[in-house]
């Protein structure tokens, strides 16, 4: 069946919003990172190093979302630690490589290029902003008697960044209503969100008195909560599935 003309022109408009929308989000990320190389002082070295290679490690730990193109890794609490503790590009670097690796299919699937081009520079775009918000002077003055306001503020920001974008691109190419996928991916994924802004606040605080060493300890932690979201998104994925089944059995 061929689409009605009305319904060809739509497609066609979609298509190139959506396309115009991930050139948007990929030149912003460039943008991002080339300006922080511009302010790039020192290298942090082993806690860079140690923060670049765990994170792309928990990208690998991920769960598909249901009812949602997309799938969600443990490498958040990682990228955020990297936001907090190293300069801007050093965090950037640590986001870019974690999504690039979390982009890589699995064994006998096939990359997709401008997915994956979105996907990183979305992260990037998160990410830095996080950062920006976290070394920002008149934040920490402004909250100066609550000292975990901030991570809270950018660990916002960096939700709406990594969701907003995702949900519109959702939007633009299957036509759907952007607040109610906006809102779908906030009910699967803003209770991680809260968890990893705990994780990280607590990490932060012990890195502090004991070393920049800490964070390497929370990947069993993440490895628990891993197994706990795809034991919770796979009964997720099985129910609507067992119910049609039962459906197509009673016809």
């Amino acid at each position: 069946m061929n689409p009605r003309p009305g319904q060809e022109t739509s497609n066609m408009k979609s298509s190139r919003l959506a396309t115009t929308f991930i050139t948007l989000i990929a030149i912003s990320g460039m943008a991002m990172l080339g300006g922080s190389i511009l302010k790039l002082n020192a290298l942090h070295q082993y806690q860079f190093l140690s923060l670049l290679v765990i994170s792309a490690v928990a990208s690998r730990m991920r769960v598909k979302l249901p009812g949602v193109d997309g799938t969600m890794s443990v490498n958040l609490p990682f990228m955020l630690i990297a936001a907090v503790q190293l300069s801007l590009f050093e965090a950037l670097v640590v986001a870019l490589v974690s999504a690039g690796v979390q982009c890589i299919p699995k064994s006998g699937g096939s990359m997709r290029p401008v997915k994956a081009l979105f996907s990183v520079s979305t992260m990037v775009l998160a990410a830095g902003a996080a950062a920006l918000l976290l070394h920002s002077d008149w934040l920490v003055n402004a909250t100066h008697r609550i000292s975990s306001v901030p991570l809270v503020v950018a660990c916002s920001m960096f939700f709406l960044i990594n969701t907003l974008p995702v949900a519109t691109i959702i939007s633009l190419t299957e036509g759907s209503h952007l607040l109610r996928i906006w809102s779908s991916i906030c009910h699967l994924s803003f209770p991680y969100y809260v968890a990893c802004t705990g994780v990280t606040s607590i990490i932060t605080a012990m890195s502090q008195l004991i070393g920049w060493q800490v964070p390497l300890a929370i990947l069993p932690v993440m490895l628990l909560m891993y197994r706990c979201y795809r034991l919770y998104f796979g009964h997720a994925t099985k129910a609507p599935a067992a119910v049609n089944a039962r459906a197509a059995a009673a016809h």
